[in-house]
């Protein structure tokens, strides 16, 4: 029996970008490097067990009437990435490893997604060498997120079907200049800007896509008393841990000898949350529910 058009209704949840920043490189299997010698090296990890975290990084507490689930994570791409030595280093101040390109200028200023590094976890997504790494000690980590593939599960009742997957492409970065996309077997054409989140979901019975409202997005900044994001943006903020996960700068003396991995470790744990209309837990499009929240939900930088 064929499915009816999903009801799809999304407010994007993820880190932002301010119209300052820059983007990265698209479905490219190379990460944004630099010349030969010690790197210092950054992976992605989706872990649906960390906490998750509201706009000021404190545990976030399901509404009443929401519901969420973790999803499966495939691609992320980021198109930013500063490190900050204290709490109170204002954004852009630290020392910023990585700008992606952009496109346009002013009000129309765009992450190009046609050379965003859109990788899977574990692979590296940006490579620089330590000895242009400034050198001090640094508590903290900034990257904005652009872009996030991943795939959730969903029912519709109405026509008997239960724990159907579908795949979302989601564009969290302040803007970005799409010329097409793939979400999963089906390409997108766009040719023009979209606006932080903009959205693609494919299943077995079509393709739909959304834009979020304005300022719907959550980017957890633990430090935001001290060192707020602009609103709009898209920059998640998380404190250096080492592997045992205790509390741990990172410093850099410009004498490193080997290169050095940061995992950058991504909550989505009940990551996409939706009004849940009759409050059983499964995402209905068909049956009133609708989506309030997509992305991640905290960031860990791990020193491997």
């Amino acid at each position: 029996m064929k499915l009816k058009k999903l009801a799809f209704t999304t407010t994007a949840l993820m880190l932002g970008a301010s119209v300052i920043f820059i983007a990265c490189k698209k479905d490219s299997t190379a990460p944004a490097t630099s010349p030969s010698g010690p790197q210092l090296v950054f992976v992605f990890k989706f872990d649906s067990t960390q906490p998750r975290l509201n706009n000021l990084g404190q545990p976030d507490i399901m509404p009443a009437g929401h519901s969420g689930l973790s999803p499966l994570f495939n691609l992320m791409s980021s198109h930013y990435v500063e490190l900050a030595p204290t709490a109170y280093t204002a954004l852009g101040t630290g020392d910023v490893l990585y700008r992606a390109p952009e496109v346009g200028s002013g009000a129309s200023l765009a992450i190009d997604f046609t050379q965003s590094i859109v990788v899977p976890a574990g692979q590296p997504f940006l490579s620089v060498p330590l000895s242009s790494v400034t050198k001090g000690t640094y508590q903290y980590v900034r990257v904005s997120l652009a872009y996030q593939n991943y795939n959730i599960k969903f029912s519709a009742p109405t026509y008997g079907l239960y724990n159907l997957t579908g795949t979302i492409a989601s564009f969290i970065g302040f803007n970005t200049h799409i010329t097409a996309y793939n979400i999963n077997t089906k390409m997108v054409t766009v040719n023009g800007n979209r606006a932080q989140g903009y959205w693609g979901f494919e299943s077995a019975y079509g393709v739909i896509t959304g834009q979020a409202p304005p300022g719907a997005t959550t980017v957890p900044n633990p430090i935001f008393a001290s060192s707020p994001i602009p609103q709009g943006s898209c920059v998640v903020t998380g404190a250096f841990v080492n592997s045992a996960m205790v509390a741990t700068p990172l410093t850099i003396t410009g004498n490193e000898s080997q290169s050095d991995t940061i995992v950058v470790s991504l909550s989505t744990n009940k990551s996409f949350e939706w009004k849940d209309a009759n409050g059983n837990g499964l995402y209905e499009p068909l049956n009133g529910d609708t989506v309030v929240d997509m992305g991640v939900r905290g960031m860990v930088p791990i020193i491997k």
